[in-house]
Order: C-alpha cells, then structure tokens, then sequence
C-alpha cells in the first residue's frame, strides 16, 4: 500500500507504546449516527465501503478467530447483502474489505468482526477502523466525468473523506486526501469541529495518521 509510513510504525509498534486503552468495538456505532451528519451537514454521503485493519499472529488460535470471523462476516453477507473480502497489504497487515449502500450494515458488520477477535482473545491485534464518505452534488459528478483521467482523479480524491478509528487509541479522527501525498487541513478540521462530540475524537493531531491510496482517488485499503 502506498502509506506515508508503515502500518507498523503508525498504527502499530508507536500506536501500541501510546495506547490510551484498549480496543472497544462499541465504540463503532458512533458512526451509526456520524453519517447522518456527514450527509445532512456536510454533504458527505457514505462510500458504501468501509474496512478493518489487523496484524496477525502465527498461531492455529488466531488462524480459528480470523475463521470464526469470516463466518459472521459471511451470514451477514446471505443476511443483508454486505460482500466482504480479505486482502494482505505489502507490509503484511490484513484488511477486512466491506461493500455495502447501507451504512448502518457496514458500522455492523465491522463491529461484528472486530468484537469477534476481542472475544477470542485478539484485540490486540486490531489496529484501525476506516469507514469512507464521498462529496454529494454537482462537483463530485464532474470529478467523475471530465475526460481528463488524472485531473478527475485528483478531484475525486479532494471529494473523499475518512474516519478512521484507532483501536490503540480508543478514538477517531478525519483524514481527507488531496492529491498525491497532500492532505485537506481545511476539511480535517472542519470534520472534527462538525463531529466533536458525537464522536470520541483523538485531541493529539500527532496521531492523525495518514493512510495514504495506491493512487489518487483510491481508497486507503485499495
């Protein structure tokens, strides 16, 4: 993956020295109530995709939590319809990928997942949350349609917005893209002054990490 820095070293080993508690799935349905307010405030609408983030363990217990996890992850997928899959990012850390137009199933499915490691004795293991939101309207429309590709891709990414929860940290915070490598201040903050208070905010900007695309206009787990 294209990260500033390793998951290793953001949300991993330097997470873990700092880390304020430990990992509370509950914490996830905050968001529940968060992409109201995206919408209705910000204009921000759910990009049907959100994903959790963890380190493995080379061990069978860990290898039957992750089996015990997919098997959730699967009767959702015949319940509500939320696909899921699983990938391994060049640095070795797992995602767990969700894909779904109803929010509240992608803030459940994710609980389900991250509560079932915490159950099975892994929560350790889990590092962060991103749940992904895109620009409503006319501009994001144009981003989609202008015929040149890397100026629309830019674009794209500028209509992109993040929350992502840090499970060492027990908190979340905004992290909007801009470009190649670049971040939206602007949008950062205003997310968080829209948002404080309805979310458990990470006050220490320091641990803001970025998760940076592959490309420009693609998400963090891509």
């Amino acid at each position: 993956m294209g990260i500033l820095d390793s998951l290793k070293s953001v949300l991993g080993m330097r997470a873990e020295a700092d880390a304020a508690s430990a990992a509370d799935p509950d914490a996830l349905f905050g968001m529940s109530t968060a992409y109201v307010t995206m919408e209705a405030e910000l204009g921000y609408e759910s990009a049907g995709a959100a994903a959790l983030c963890f380190s493995e363990v080379d061990s069978t217990a860990f290898a039957d939590a992750v089996d015990q996890v997919e098997a959730i992850l699967q009767a959702g997928e015949n319940e509500t319809g939320t696909v899921f899959r699983r990938r391994k990012d060049d640095h070795g850390y797992h995602w767990v990928v969700l894909e779904d137009d109803d929010p509240e199933d992608l803030v459940t499915s994710v609980h389900f997942a991250a509560d079932e490691f915490v159950e099975q004795g892994f929560g350790s293991r889990l590092l962060a949350a991103v749940f992904g939101f895109e620009k409503a309207g006319d501009d994001a429309e144009a981003a989609g349609t202008s015929g040149d590709r890397g100026a629309a891709a830019a674009r794209a990414s500028t209509d992109r917005a993040y929350w992502i929860y840090s499970f060492r940290r027990g908190a979340y915070y905004p992290f909007c893209p801009s470009g190649q490598h670049e971040r939206n201040s602007k949008a950062e903050f205003k997310l968080r002054s829209v948002l404080d208070g309805e979310l458990d905010i990470e006050d220490d900007e320091s641990h803001w990490y970025p998760l940076w695309p592959d490309s420009v206009g693609g998400h963090p787990w891509e």
